[in-house]
């Protein structure tokens, strides 16, 4: 071993010339100590202090002003052992002698997909019905209109599965209904794919994208559902052509979005947010791509939700700083701010369709709500309700989801169930068995009075009615 030995306290980073670096036990050392001894001779001495003494004692106090005594670095310490770590440098010839262990993988660090190349697959029996249109067409031949209006639908919760989709065995991230019709369902998983099902008629996978590298931990439709971003832990973001699959463009971020949303406003169609797992959130402008033109920086932790409020202008921000932030689009200055010593973190949100409201997923196993008008403040009747309260989300990002009339909310759970709340009263009307680990995703479909799919982390989806 021609590498020389340093006793260090911290694994650092290895010197220049030196190709890696083993970190090893007392024994270990001890054990190598011997054999350079008997090879080299005994190491030179180690310089340790005597004893303060007793501060009463005036003339043999030592304090501070203690000297060092010889000793050689193996002696036994008068107590008990100090743990220390040893950093053994080898030269790059002798690494590829050396078995390494594999590094542990973080809680969201999955590992890499592919060589990030974007590329799309068609996976439907037919790409054009005998009228020449793509699955972008909405159906016609259903028991519903999914053209009318749903003013006045009433939503019940749904009572039995009706189908079961499974693409991967990774979990399920994030599920988007197609905006307004939701004849298609788009989802982000943590194998790297996003996929793009048929919601009625044989409810077939019609087409999967790839070009993330790792998860994909989030997805956004536009206002017409003719585009979709997706945001992934490999650190980049991109903006998708729904119906042909190509990838229209790529964003590269320093941090993992947690978070993406279009700006619902027709005037500003062509932007969007991306909340930072580096406390920031950044607006991006499709037309011009590569750097944000916008930095939003006051948050003091990873950003977990972006919603958009008050006909658009506004938007609300939650981070693991266990605040909220209010925001002007466009002015990187909150006009509200909250942090109270009672709040927990916010993971996910969906906004009221009716109401100017926005239902947060609390860490302390409870969903609460927040105006989004002028005053940006909890609602003092639902708390004084005890909120919606009788499942447990702490330790995940669990969905929250209104029905589309507004008059049930709906959440996951960690023990594998769905519940669903009354909107007035607060009191869980029903929960539903759809799983055996965690289910993490949940989204109603916008148009149906009663059709709900989930997803866990096993990677299934089930479709409820």
């Amino acid at each position: 071993m021609s590498g020389p030995l340093t006793n260090t306290s911290s694994k650092g980073r290895v010197p220049t010339g030196y190709a890696d670096e083993i970190v090893l036990s007392n024994a270990s050392f001890k054990q190598l100590h011997r054999s350079v001894e008997s090879a080299t001779g005994p190491p030179a001495k180690k310089r340790k202090r005597e004893a303060k003494g007793d501060p009463a004692d005036v003339y043999g106090y030592r304090g501070p002003w203690a000297k060092y005594e010889e000793v050689r670095p193996d002696a036994a310490p008068d107590d008990e052992e100090e743990e220390v770590e040893y950093v053994v440098e080898y030269e790059e010839d002798e690494i590829e002698d050396i078995d390494r262990a594999p590094l542990p993988k973080g809680a969201t660090d999955y590992a890499e997909t592919g060589d990030g190349s974007e590329k799309s697959e068609f996976h439907g029996k037919s790409q054009y019905d005998y009228q020449g249109r793509t699955y972008m067409h909405v159906p016609r031949d259903l028991d519903i209109d999914l053209h009318s209006d749903i003013a006045d639908l009433q939503c019940y919760h749904p009572k039995k599965l009706i189908h079961t989709w499974k693409p991967s065995s990774k979990p399920i991230n994030q599920m988007r209904f197609f905006p307004g019709s939701g004849h298609l369902l788009l989802t982000a998983s943590a194998d790297a794919k996003i996929r793009l099902y048929d919601v009625y008629h044989d409810r077939e996978l019609l087409r999967s994208f790839s070009g993330h590298t790792k998860s994909v931990n989030d997805i956004d439709f536009t206002a017409n559902g003719e585009q979709f971003l997706s945001a992934s832990y490999d650190r980049t973001i991109k903006s998708w052509n729904t119906e042909t699959g190509q990838c229209l463009s790529r964003f590269s971020t320093k941090g993992n979005p947690h978070v993406v949303r279009w700006n619902p406003d027709p005037k500003h169609s062509w932007e969007f947010l991306a909340g930072m797992s580096n406390k920031k959130i950044l607006q991006f402008d499709t037309r011009t791509g590569g750097d944000p033109i916008q930095e939003y920086d006051h948050h003091l932790s990873a950003v977990n939700t972006l919603t958009f409020c008050d006909e658009n202008r506004r938007f609300m921000s939650t981070s693991d700083d266990k605040s909220m932030r209010a925001w002007e689009y466009g002015i990187p200055v909150p006009i509200k701010f909250v942090a109270e010593p009672e709040m927990y973190s916010m993971v996910r949100s969906a906004s009221h369709p009716r109401k100017n409201f926005v239902a947060y997923q609390s860490l302390d196993n409870q969903i609460i709500i927040w105006g989004s008008s002028e005053r940006f403040k909890q609602n003092n009747k639902k708390a004084s309700l005890s909120s919606f309260r009788g499942h447990n989300c702490t330790g995940y990002a669990i969905d929250v989801a209104f029905s589309p009339d507004g008059n049930i909310l709906s959440s996951g759970d960690t023990g594998g169930y769905v519940c669903f709340w009354d909107w007035k009263t607060c009191k869980m009307w029903h929960k539903i068995k759809a799983s055996e680990v965690p289910v993490v995703a949940v989204a109603w479909h916008p148009h149906e009075t009663s059709k709900v799919v989930t997803g866990d982390l096993n990677g299934v989806m089930k479709y409820w009615d």
